[in-house]
């Protein structure tokens, strides 16, 4: 897996692309005008992401039918030293359409505890915990 970041302006916006040549463009988001993401918010969206990807194709094999899918990311962080990693990050899914709540809630486990590369990287130093909505209802 390869990333390629350029800077695009005379500041600090870079965009980064795969090599299928997708980008995001990445940005300093404390500063007024900012025109991307900033490289912790991209941490946040990439734990979203990865357990998106593992629920929604969990549930469709186990032929469940998902007509909305939203997840909410908090992370909560703390200085060490001059940086302030995450301590905790609380994602929050939101499923509607004619889905199985148990075979939600396994989704979710699978993901967090088995499958999303994201989540596991980030575990060690991280507290990750979720909560999983079907068509409103907290399981």
């Amino acid at each position: 897996m390869k990333i390629t970041l350029n800077r695009i302006n005379d500041d600090v916006l870079f965009e980064c692309t795969n090599a299928q040549g997708n980008s995001i463009l990445l940005d300093n988001t404390s500063q007024p005008g900012a025109k991307g993401i900033s490289p912790m918010e991209s941490v946040l969206m990439a734990v979203a992401g990865c357990s998106g990807i593992d629920i929604v194709s969990i549930l469709k094999k186990q032929r469940q039918e998902i007509t909305a899918f939203k997840a909410e990311v908090e992370g909560e962080r703390v200085a060490v030293d001059d940086a302030k990693p995450f301590k905790k990050i609380m994602v929050s899914f939101h499923l509607e359409g004619k889905i199985d709540e148990a075979k939600a809630q396994k989704a979710a486990e699978l993901s967090f505890e088995k499958y999303c590369s994201v989540s596991k990287t980030l575990e060690p130093n991280v507290e990750i915990s979720w909560q999983i909505f079907v068509n409103t209802a907290k399981i």
